[in-house]
């Protein structure tokens, strides 16, 4: 993640979600009663912490937001900026995920580990990707920018950018 300063990032992310989300009305609403706009909020703090060392803080602060917004965020994620997580509830990003620069992910979405060893593990996911509701992206998978990944589709293998990917196992049906 580039660097910005919590006000810069948080002004990005209401802008974010008003841009995605019809049903928000106002920068308030946005600001306060959307859980994507709080979870990353509250990821972003969590995120330096880890970052410095502070581990137990930084997996405090996640754990109490996972609670109060139904997003677990693993603090060692690294998500860019503009990003939005829409409804969120279920939504599951691991400790090696990486997500790109303006990238929307819907509720119940998983970017999980196939594998419990250490090192890089779980999903990278490119700039201006969209992931549909409940999609499943496992492993040290590298998703291209530009992509958008259907809704429950399972996705085990890289999908390259500027390309629609939809299914159990996840299939490439369009790549302009």
């Amino acid at each position: 993640m580039t660097s910005i300063n919590y006000n810069e990032y948080k002004e990005e992310l209401v802008n974010a979600a008003l841009d995605h989300d019809p049903a928000l009305t106002s920068r308030e609403e946005a600001a306060l009663f959307s859980p994507g706009v709080k979870a990353l909020l509250n990821h972003f703090q969590a995120h330096e912490l880890y970052l410095r060392g502070e581990l137990y803080e930084a997996q405090e602060l996640a754990y109490k937001s996972r609670l109060e917004t139904g997003i677990e965020i693993h603090p060692g994620a690294k998500i860019g900026r503009r990003c939005y997580i829409d409804h969120g509830m279920a939504i599951v990003i691991g400790e090696t995920s990486e997500i790109g620069d303006d990238c929307l992910i819907y509720h119940s979405v998983t970017l999980g580990a196939i594998s419990g060893e250490k090192g890089k593990r779980h999903p990278t996911i490119g700039n201006n990707v969209m992931i549909g509701a409940g999609a499943v992206l496992l492993g040290a998978i590298n998703i291209g920018d530009n992509v958008k990944i259907g809704a429950n589709a399972v996705v085990l293998e890289d999908i390259p950018s500027d390309s629609t990917a939809v299914g159990i196992p996840a299939k490439v049906i369009n790549n302009k």
